[in-house]
């Protein structure tokens, strides 16, 4: 699994979480964060839950769209922000999607997921060091997450730092013994 692939799961699972946190307000209208169960469909959250939803069945530009709406009447929203970036990774507009990024990091600078984004990007774009320090990021906001090991692992691997790729899949096997991916790229390495 590569890293677009590992960060693709986990923005898939934010992405799934989220909807599943709607949902609860939607059956509990006290819940709601408003106290009422007649919000507008151009309320912010119900823009966010419709882009949720466009984007689960694939419809990655009208999801952006719908983020952006809602981004526009809710700024700051680091969740829309790190929302609009991961959409516009998967339509491989990685500079714009950077922008989004880093705003979202701004606002929220202890997110693991959004430092393994920024990595993902740099490190396609060759940037190591800069992927190698939001690596080091999230791994310092969450030591237990297999997959930033993986994914340090990949970096390293390109860096040609082989030794240290082996101890991150080790790592990423200790945390996770059934992380296939890190037991085939430590088997590569030998």
């Amino acid at each position: 699994m590569t890293l677009f692939q590992i960060l693709m799961l986990g923005a898939s699972a934010f992405f799934a979480f989220k909807v599943y946190e709607h949902i609860q307000t939607l059956k509990d209208p006290s819940a709601s964060p408003h106290g009422d169960s007649s919000s507008s469909q151009f309320d912010p959250e119900v823009l966010v839950q419709r882009a949720d939803e466009e984007f689960e069945a694939g419809n990655m530009q009208k999801a952006f769209d719908l983020l952006k709406e809602a981004n526009a009447k809710r700024a700051q929203d680091s969740d829309v922000l790190f929302k609009m970036g991961y959409i516009l990774q998967q339509l491989e507009q990685n500079e714009e999607a950077l922008g989004y990024y880093k705003e979202a990091l701004e606002m929220d600078k202890e997110n693991e997921f959004i430092h393994n984004a920024i990595a993902s990007i740099y490190r396609a774009k060759g940037e190591f060091v800069s992927a190698r320090m939001h690596l080091s990021a999230s791994l310092a906001l969450d030591n237990k997450n297999a997959a930033t090991y993986y994914n340090y692992g990949n970096l390293l691997v390109d860096m040609k730092h082989l030794n240290e790729a082996k101890e991150m899949y080790k790592t990423a096997l200790e945390i996770n013994p059934d992380f296939k991916e890190a037991q085939d790229e430590l088997e590569k390495l030998g």
